[in-house]
């Protein structure tokens, strides 16, 4: 991430992490109505925010019929873009194989006054510029999971189109699921790898260490106190101590996957540089 004086220099805002905003001014339209944008919705329900003119359109009628039935508050349209992408604020939560096409559907129905706001990797803002026909009022969020409960990680980077006020109407809404650092539009697919992706890499084992607990005969809430304790320890371990990672790795002396070790980390390199390298294709 940079650093606060860089991101000043370079985005024209400073880095929002916390969740002391204002109240949401702006009508928000999501087109997509997937996972990410019930990561979002329920983010700010547990926030406290109002769900209040908010409008969802996705091609799914099953998916708009449970959006429907989990938020009454909304506005709910099947396989109708053009009614999203009429609000101040327009959140594009679509995959990137679709994206192309959304553009050119939503392109005529902008407001010179709209906000879009990407979540998709591999869609610079340049190249969405382009698809939009020119239209140049944006921002890219690479959203993370624990969004859902307002620890969110979620690295945003806007045009130089957007004004400081554009800026915070965006930040209004998003801050609300976490922290929210400024960072260069380039960088993002590299959060999609580390961070927006992050959480798959070891949920599943967090998931089967709770398991090993409670076979121990820890109890579940035990187990759970005990384990959340020590990945919050372990990771403050490993980034806040000013130890390297020889030092570090060697504070417990019995290594239980000391033999999968180099295998883990091969996976790493091999998997996700060139996951990496295809999002920046």
């Amino acid at each position: 991430m940079l650093a606060e004086s860089e991101v000043q220099q370079r985005a024209g805002v400073r880095t929002w992490s916390g969740r002391d905003v204002t109240m949401r001014e702006k009508s928000i339209g999501f087109v997509g109505g997937g996972r990410i944008t019930r990561i979002i919705l329920d983010g700010l329900r547990r926030a406290g925010e109002q769900l209040n003119d908010i409008i969802v359109s996705d091609t799914s009628a099953d998916a708009v019929s449970r959006l429907a039935s989990a938020y009454p508050e909304i506005e709910t349209v099947h396989n109708d873009n053009r009614q999203a992408a009429g609000r101040d604020i327009v959140v594009l939560a679509v995959h990137p194989p679709v994206l192309g096409d959304v553009l050119s559907e939503i392109a005529p129905s902008l407001q010179t006054s709209t906000i879009v706001l990407s979540l998709a990797p591999k869609f610079t803002i340049p190249r969405l510029i382009s698809r939009l026909g020119g239209f140049d009022r944006i921002a890219r969020m690479i959203p993370n999971a624990a969004s859902i409960v307002n620890a969110g990680y979620n690295p945003i980077a806007f045009s130089q189109a957007l004004t400081d006020r554009d800026k915070s109407d965006i930040l209004d809404v998003v801050s609300h699921l976490g922290q929210c650092p400024v960072v260069c539009d380039e960088d993002l697919e590299a959060y999609a790898v580390v961070t927006a992706m992050g959480p798959t890499y070891f949920w599943f084992q967090w998931a089967e260490l709770l398991r090993v607990a409670m076979h121990c005969g820890l109890s579940e809430k035990d187990a759970k106190t005990g384990i959340a304790s020590m990945i919050i320890g372990a990771v403050r371990t490993m980034f806040e101590s000013g130890m390297t990672e020889e030092e570090v790795f060697d504070l417990v002396p019995v290594k239980p996957f000391k033999d999968e070790e180099d295998m883990i980390r091969s996976i790493y390199k091999s998997k996700l540089e060139s996951l990496y390298e295809k999002l920046r294709s």
